[in-house]
């Protein structure tokens, strides 16, 4: 008789877990579009709401052409710089024990919490006009904010982490015996890098890079306040839709909008491919 009376509870907890499991399943699709596929699929539907000759139209525009031209070329600058620069940060943070180690990963982490529009401030701040070196570059012919380097600095602050956070687990995961042995094999610090950590956080590394292409690809607020919306000259694609829009040509818009969304989610799905198919080998 007990042992049926467990049998029987047990099926009735399998059967509440099952049923809470496709619960939430359902409620994680819902959540997913409305919020993320019903705008998406709304985007598309106003960039072709003409057809598509006037949505094809839009890149015939001297100005968006400049803005899509703009934004690539800042994101080839703007991603191996911070793949660099995060990936040897990540390292000096994981192998390493130093002073101000936490301090570092506070800064570090800084871009995520702060608004990219006071990212974008703070540049105005040191190289405006009358900012704190304002004087001194006008005095010598650099111009820096409203110009190309202002919306590089711009992009730079707010991509930073990407590489940093996402290589750092991997690294924390992999410890520091294969590079102490590498060591004391004789390996210098370059040989070390490129044939034991390396191979070691190669998946996380590009998801990293991904994430960092796709956030300078559609950043807006920073490069916004440091660009000062030049058409032809200082807008970036994100840029570029607000005008169209703020002009009323709204097919326009959203053309130029679907082509980011576009290059953005290629961008992210790439990434979550490349985990997917990691975690699967590991598993096997």
């Amino acid at each position: 008789m007990s042992g049926a009376i467990d049998s029987g509870a047990l099926d009735t907890r399998s059967g509440i877990r099952t049923a809470s499991g496709l619960a939430l399943t359902i409620a994680a699709w819902a959540i997913a579009l409305v919020f993320l596929l019903l705008p998406i699929a709304s985007l598309f539907t106003e960039a072709f709401r003409k057809g598509l000759g006037p949505a094809l139209a839009t890149f015939a525009d001297a100005d968006v052409r400049s803005a899509l031209w703009l934004t690539a070329l800042v994101a080839v600058i703007v991603v191996p710089v911070n793949t660099v620069c995060g990936l040897f940060a990540a390292y000096a943070l994981t192998k390493f024990d130093f002073p101000g180690r936490a301090a570092l990963l506070v800064l570090i982490e800084l871009p995520l919490s702060v608004s990219p529009v006071v990212a974008g401030l703070v540049w105005v701040l040191l190289f405006g006009a009358h900012g704190w070196f304002g004087s001194w570059l006008a005095a010598h012919g650099i111009r820096i904010v409203f110009a190309l380097p202002g919306i590089l600095l711009a992009t730079l602050f707010v991509t930073f982490p990407f590489v940093t956070r996402t290589v750092m687990p991997v690294m924390e995961a992999q410890g520091r015996e294969q590079e102490e042995a590498a060591t004391m094999l004789g390996a210098g610090f370059l040989k070390l890098f490129l044939r034991v950590t390396l191979p070691e956080i190669r998946v996380a590394l590009i998801s990293g890079v991904l994430l960092c292409t796709a956030r300078a690809l559609g950043e807006f607020g920073a490069v916004s306040v440091v660009s000062g919306h030049i058409p032809g000259q200082t807008e970036t694609v994100p840029l570029r839709i607000e005008t169209l829009y703020n002009d009323y040509e709204t097919v326009a818009a959203f053309s130029l909008a679907a082509l980011l969304a576009i290059v953005s989610g290629l961008t992210v799905g790439l990434r979550g491919f490349l985990d997917w198919r990691h975690s699967r080998n590991t598993t096997l």
